[in-house]
C-alpha cells in the first residue's frame, strides 16, 4: 500500500484537518490527540473536516490543475513547447513509466483524498452524526464525502483502466477502498473490475443525490461545494462514460428544462452566461457547476500545477506556456466549424507571434484562477449526445439534441445554425463542439476513452490505438512495490 495511506492519520491529526476551522485556533488541541477526540468532537470541527476533503481534492497535483492538464495534453489539440518531464512531456508523448511523476503523483493524491473521505465517513458512523445532532445536516456532510469519493474513483478510471465499453467493464479497474486506513499495516488489495468500481461510484452518487443540500447560502458555496445539481451533473458524465445513454437522458431531464434557453429547472438555477469569457473572470456564475477555488497569497495550487502556467503565455504575464494550441492539421484550430469570429476564439485564445495559447487562465502570476471541474454546457451537450445516440443514427436529427447543440454554439457564434442530415452527423458535430467549448478544461481524454477511440497523432507523437501499450497509464510503481495483490496494466 502506498505510504500516503499510512500518513493520512498524521495529516488529519495535524493542522491540515484541525486548522481548517480557523476559529478553533483560540482553543488549541495537542496535535497527538486521536481523530475521534478532535475532528468529530464538535459540529464546527466536522464541517471543517468536510472543507478539508475539498482541499485535498483541489491539490495542484489533482483537480487543482494537473488532472485537467494531463487529460488535455494526451489528446491532439495541444502541442508541446518545453519538453519538460516534470510538467508532462511523457504524458504528452503517451510514453509513461510506472515511476513517472504524473503516474505516481496523481495516483497518490487521488487515493489520499479517497482515504480522507473514508476516514471521515467512518468517523461520522462512529459518532459524528450524533455530534451534529441534525440528521439531515449530518447526512448532507456524508453525501459530500461520498460525492468526492465518487469523483476521485471516476477520475482514476479515466487514466489507469480500460474504458467501460472495452469488455463491458470486466477488465481490471482499481483497488476499491471503502474504509479508512489510519495506522501502519498491510493494506494489500486486488483490483476490482471497472464495472465494480463504476457500481460503487453510482451508489455513492445516488446516496449523495438523495441527501445533499439542494443549494447553499452564497454563489461562492454553490460553485465550490457539491449540491444536488452538482451530483446529478456528474451522473450524466459517469453514465456517458459507461455508454448508458438512456440513463444520461433520465438524469439530465431532472434538471434541464425541456426547451430553450435550457436553464436548470430546480435547485441552483444553472444557465449559460451571455459571454463565455465571463465564466473565467467571474468564477461564481451559475454556469460553473463545480470549480476549485484559489486565492493569491493564501491558497494556491503551486507554480507548476496551475492551469495558466501550462496553457497561457502573452509575453508579459507570467505563465511559462508549456503547451500551445495545436495549429497543425487535425488540431481543433484548423476545424472549419470554429470560425474566426467565434467569441471563444476572439476572447479565450491569445495569439503571440506564431503561437496560439488558451487564455482562460490569465492570472498565472498570482495562481488564483479557479480550476473548473464541470460547467453547465457540458450537461447540455451530454444530454444532446445521449439523445442523438438513443435515436437511430440514420434518422433525422433529434430535435431537442440539435436545439441543445445550437444553444451552446450560438452563445459564442450567433452566425451559425447547425442543420445536420441525420443523428450520426449530429453526434460528430457535438463531439467537435466539446473540443472547442472545453479546450484546456480536461475533457478531451475522457471523451476519447469513453468511446474507445484511437488517440490521434499530433506534433512529434504518433497515433495510439486502444490495443497499444500506453493507451492507458501504468499503475504507480509505489503501489506496485507496497501492495502485494496489485497487478499492472
Amino acid at each position: 500500500m502506498n505510504k500516503r495511506y499510512i500518513y493520512t492519520t498524521l495529516l488529519i491529526i495535524s493542522a491540515s484537518w484541525f486548522t481548517a476551522c480557523q476559529k478553533d485556533k483560540l482553543n488549541a488541541v495537542p496535535q497527538d490527540v486521536t481523530v475521534a477526540e478532535t475532528a468529530f468532537s464538535t459540529s464546527a470541527r466536522i464541517l471543517a473536516g468536510v472543507n478539508g476533503l475539498y482541499a485535498t481534492v483541489r491539490s495542484g497535483t489533482f483537480y487543482g490543475g494537473r488532472f485537467q492538464v494531463y487529460n488535455d495534453i494526451r489528446g491532439e489539440d495541444f502541442q508541446i513547447e518545453t519538453s519538460n518531464l516534470v510538467t508532462g512531456a511523457d504524458v504528452y508523448s503517451l510514453n509513461l513509466a510506472n515511476s513517472a511523476t504524473a503516474v505516481k503523483g496523481l495516483w497518490s493524491q487521488a487515493y489520499f483524498a479517497i482515504n480522507r473521505c473514508n476516514v471521515f465517513l467512518d468517523g461520522m458512523a462512529a459518532g459524528g452524526t450524533a455530534v451534529v445532532g441534525n440528521t439531515a445536516t449530518a447526512n448532507g456532510y456524508i453525501a459530500e464525502a461520498r460525492f468526492l469519493r465518487a469523483l476521485c474513483y471516476y477520475s482514476l478510471l479515466q487514466l489507469y483502466a480500460k474504458p467501460y465499453v472495452d469488455n463491458n467493464g470486466n477488465n481490471p479497474g482499481l483497488p476499491l477502498r471503502l474504509t479508512g486506513n489510519t495506522d501502519a499495516g498491510d493494506y494489500s488489495l486486488a483490483r476490482s473490475t471497472v464495472a465494480q468500481v463504476y457500481d460503487q461510484i453510482i451508489a455513492d452518487l445516488n446516496f449523495a443525490e438523495t441527501n445533499i443540500s439542494p443549494s447553499y447560502a452564497s454563489a461562492s458555496l454553490n460553485t465550490t461545494r457539491a449540491h444536488k445539481n452538482t451530483v446529478i451533473s456528474l451522473k450524466t458524465r459517469v453514465f456517458l462514460s459507461m455508454q448508458r445513454y438512456a440513463d444520461v437522458v433520465t438524469e439530465a431531464n431532472k434538471i434541464v428544462s425541456s426547451a430553450a434557453p435550457f436553464k436548470a429547472s430546480s435547485g441552483v438555477i444553472h444557465d449559460l452566461q451571455a459571454d463565455p469569457k465571463t465564466v473565467f473572470t467571474t468564477y461564481t456564475t451559475t454556469e460553473s457547476i463545480l470549480s476549485m477555488p484559489f486565492v493569491a497569497g493564501t491558497e494556491v495550487p503551486g507554480t507548476q500545477n496551475q492551469l495558466g502556467y501550462y496553457f497561457y503565455q502573452n509575453g508579459s504575464t507570467p505563465g511559462v506556456g508549456e503547451y500551445a494550441v495545436n495549429s497543425s492539421a487535425g488540431g481543433i484550430l484548423t476545424n472549419p466549424i470554429w470560425k474566426s469570429t467565434d467569441k471563444r476564439r476572439t476572447t479565450l485564445l491569445f495569439v503571440n507571434g506564431n503561437k496560439t495559447w488558451v487564455s482562460k487562465y490569465p492570472k498565472a502570476g498570482q495562481y488564483e484562477d479557479y480550476a473548473p471541474v464541470m460547467r453547465w454546457p457540458e450537461v447540455l451537450l451530454n444530454l444532446a449526445e445521449a439523445r442523438a445516440r438513443v435515436a437511430s443514427a440514420a434518422s433525422a436529427p433529434d430535435a431537442q439534441a440539435l436545439a441543445l447543440l445550437n444553444t451552446v454554439h450560438q452563445r459564442s457564434d450567433a452566425t451559425t445554425t447547425f442543420a445536420p442530415a441525420n443523428n450520426a452527423d449530429l453526434i460528430n458535430l457535438i463531439l467537435t463542439e466539446r473540443r472547442i467549448e472545453f479546450l484546456g478544461e480536461g475533457l478531451r481524454n475522457i471523451d476519447l476513452m469513453r468511446l474507445r477511440q484511437t488517440i490521434p497523432a499530433k506534433p512529434s507523437v504518433s497515433a495510439k490505438a486502444p490495443t497499444e501499450q500506453g493507451y492507458i497509464w501504468p499503475i504507480s510503481s509505489d503501489e506496485l512495490s507496497l501492495n502485494r495483490l496489485i497487478t499492472d496494466n
